[in-house]
């Protein structure tokens, strides 16, 4: 054993066991929340409970069997008793009444199947409701079909190519009619400034905004009129008591039969399911809106993040390490780096809050956009401001990484290219960036992946729970920083503490967060791949 321990095999084994420990941990991570969060998107059966006489409780019951357990509810649950033989908790939908979860002991059970004819809505903002297709309405009067199921199919994707109608409608009233506004009152005021406020450019303004507000008018009848389109039509649902309820169509976003779906039916089902997730219009999906507005908001802050902190570290290092010799000043320095690296992510925040957007915004303001105030443009939280948070939260990280790469640059190499007759600048830029910027892109990986799942100071500088616009678009100058934006990191805290039913988004937080590691392990993916092909080709400097 002795032998065995000097020859360092144990060191060996024992790393080795750490890697495989970190691996599975890894793996057992993404695999509980795909399974967690695919779970949301598979179709379930949906099955009709009949159940014991209770006070106050239902006799029947339609929904999803969401869990079950060894254990009887506890003593305030929805449904009162239990014998200790288990429970169900049945998700039976119909948020909108008050109630989407209910737990039944199991010895409430009398019998439980799958009708075929069951079907069930998906509701933007409501969830999911189950029940029996009664008929259908239009203005209010009975419509008449030989199949009402396909019928209603046919009314929905009406009431879709509607929706998005008015969403198109919705973005022109925000973005084209706030920027022709925005234009004219400039010309306005360039009009007073220059001294020629005369008749006809008093003209040329009234009619210019004329022009606007007839085409907002325009717009408005339009929108109107598209809404009076979708609320013409409702279904009739019964339920598991036996009662009818008058659905209107538009709050309908699919309906299908769960019961009734084969093999190939339920993967299609599937696969838009998690399309309709991840690229969800929220324009056209207000109540219930995708996470694609969050995807850009969180690649976006990682881009502009990327682009600020690294020309800054990068030439921070180089300063630190060229230039800067051994003084007690770079001593106090590289300590203060150091230091910053372990501030909490929140007094980031803090110092976000108070100096970008109040000093620096409220700065712009006054220069370049006086003529709208009150309203502020830069001084307020938006998508430029929590970039360069984010890029002082990670810069101690790339000065150091950039730092480690400089300091393996063997001093022969310097000298000989001085020794060429090349300048100390020329040797910075030809020798010596081109052999650290693997460790550069180390930097930008580790800035990265600390930045992508910050939540706490995005807060206060400008991630909002739902956006009206995304920062990009086809509009010049397309990219827009003063715009507040959504974050996958933030979707995931207001899910999980914030909603009032915890039990019906505890999927969707799961389905999130997959693709949150999805999303930062693709960009360390292609950070890791640039930085090996960095490796390869300045090879030889490294040695």
């Amino acid at each position: 054993m002795r032998t065995w321990f000097r020859s360092g095999r144990p060191w060996i084994w024992l790393t080795a066991g750490a890697v495989s420990i970190s691996l599975l941990a890894m793996l057992a991570l993404v695999a509980l929340l795909g399974l967690q969060g695919m779970r949301l998107f598979w179709p379930q059966p949906v099955y009709q409970f009949q159940l014991t006489a209770a006070p106050g409780q239902p006799d029947a019951l339609l929904g999803e069997i969401y869990a079950a357990g060894p254990r009887s509810p506890p003593p305030d649950a929805a449904t009162a008793g239990g014998d200790g033989a288990g429970h169900y908790v049945i998700r039976t939908g119909g948020a909108d009444a008050g109630r989407d979860f209910y737990r039944v002991p199991a010895a409430r059970v009398v019998t439980r199947h799958r009708p075929p004819d069951l079907l069930l809505l998906e509701r933007g903002g409501y969830g999911k409701d189950y029940g029996f297709l009664q008929g259908m309405t239009e203005d209010g009067q009975p419509l008449t079909a030989d199949d009402m199921p396909r019928a209603l199919q046919q009314r929905l994707a009406s009431i879709e190519t509607q929706r998005r109608l008015a969403a198109g409608l919705r973005t022109r009233q925000q973005v084209e009619l706030r920027q022709r506004a925005g234009r004219l009152t400039a010309r306005r005021q360039q009009w007073l400034k220059d001294g020629q406020w005369t008749p006809l450019n008093q003209a040329l303004f009234g009619t210019e905004q004329g022009e606007i507000e007839r085409l907002g008018d325009s717009l408005r009848r339009q929108l109107a009129g598209i809404n009076k389109e979708m609320d013409r039509d409702s279904v009739l649902l019964r339920d598991a008591q036996g009662a009818t309820r008058l659905i209107p169509l538009r709050e309908i976003e699919r309906a299908w039969y769960p019961n009734a779906m084969g093999a190939t039916q339920k993967i299609q089902l599937w696969a838009g399911q998690i399309g309709r997730f991840v690229a969800r219009d929220a324009q056209a999906y207000p109540a219930q809106a995708g996470v694609f507005p969050a995807i850009v908001g969180t690649l976006l802050l990682v881009m502009l993040m990327s682009v600020m902190v690294m020309p800054l570290g990068v030439m921070a290092a180089v300063y630190l390490h060229e230039y800067a010799g051994t003084g007690w000043l770079t001593r106090l320095i590289r300590i203060s780096v150091g230091n910053l690296a372990g501030v909490p992510s929140i007094v980031y925040g803090v110092f976000g809050l108070g100096f970008f957007v109040y000093v620096l915004g409220g700065t712009l303001d006054k220069l370049f956009y006086a003529d709208t105030l009150p309203n502020p443009t830069f001084g307020t939280p938006g998508l430029l401001w929590a970039a360069l948070t984010l890029a002082l939260l990670t810069l101690p990280v790339v000065i150091v990484a950039t730092e480690e790469g400089l300091s393996r640059i063997p001093p022969s190499l310097r000298h000989g290219s001085l020794a060429l007759g090349a300048t100390r600048a020329e040797t910075l830029w030809r020798v010596v960036l081109p052999g650290a910027a693997p460790a550069m892109i180390t930097g930008l990986i580790l800035a990265v992946a600390r930045a992508a799942g910050e939540t706490a100071p995005l807060m206060l500088v400008g991630v909002i729970k739902s956006a009206p616009l995304l920062p990009v678009d086809g509009v010049f100058p397309y990219l827009h920083a003063d715009r507040k934006f959504m974050h996958l990191g933030f979707q995931i805290y207001d899910m999980a503490l914030q909603s009032p039913d915890s039990d019906a988004v505890r999927p969707l937080v799961f389905a999130t967060a997959l693709l949150l590691v999805v999303i930062v392990v693709g960009l360390n993916l292609a950070a890791i791949g640039l930085r090996h092909r960095l490796r390869e080709k300045y090879r030889a400097l490294a040695l």
